[in-house]
């Protein structure tokens, strides 16, 4: 059965989850987390990819990233991905499939949900009991944006801009977003392919012909 086409836009933001191979991990150590995190801040520039939010879990990944015209996401992740899977296996003689299938994208409406999804992957450490603050789990953008903390890999993202006029108001304001109650839940990200309000879901489907369902794979009717 041939795989379904991937969207991928220009100029929009999207969401990025990998996962391991059933179940198994995929960072055992936080020396495996920093080599995955160096391949992703060595080879994003050659993409000319952004990167405004990331959480590496031991199973799994997420990104949210900023595409342009010129942004190859397919390229970017194949690299960063095959090289860790030779870095793995070199280490850990692992044989066989590391990565279940491709990696999973959502269109992000950056108007309204950016901060919202980069909210959601930064308390995935928490969600899953691991610590018991975001700001104790070394490998997210969290402190990045909630304690300033310089990270390299990322590029500020446009809302955390706009939280405030100076950067201690904005910092402060991403501190009190976090502890709100949550918006965006596991389910809309497993499962769907645009993450925003009825409008703006409702202008890609119209544009891509297709489902917000990533399940369905009826078409729309072209207008």
């Amino acid at each position: 059965m041939p795989r379904t086409k991937r969207l991928v836009p220009v100029n929009a933001a999207l969401h990025i989850m990998c996962k391991a191979n059933n179940k198994e991990n995929l960072f055992n150590s936080e020396g495996d987390q920093l080599r995955y995190y160096t391949l992703l801040k060595d080879l994003k520039e050659e993409n000319k990819i952004d990167i405004f939010h990331y959480c590496l879990m031991s199973n799994h990944l997420h990104l949210i990233v900023w595409i342009n015209e010129q942004s190859n996401i397919s390229r970017f992740m194949k690299q960063v991905n095959l090289s860790y899977f030779k870095y793995f296996s070199k280490i850990y003689g692992y044989s066989g499939h590391l990565w279940q299938n491709r990696f999973k994208s959502n269109i992000i409406d950056t108007d309204t949900y950016l901060l919202q999804c980069g909210k959601y992957i930064e308390l995935n450490p928490v969600r899953a009991g691991i610590v018991s603050l975001p700001e104790n789990y070394h490998f997210s953008s969290y402190n990045h944006y909630a304690n300033r903390k310089n990270d390299t890999l990322i590029t500020d993202s446009p809302m955390y801009i706009g939280l405030s006029k100076d950067d201690e108001g904005r910092r402060k304001e991403y501190v009190r977003f976090v502890v709100k109650e949550q918006l965006v839940n596991r389910n809309i990200l497993a499962k769907q392919r645009f993450i925003g309000g009825i409008n703006f879901v409702k202008m890609l489907e119209d544009r891509y012909g297709m489902k917000n369902e990533a399940g369905d794979k009826r078409k729309l009717k072209k207008i």
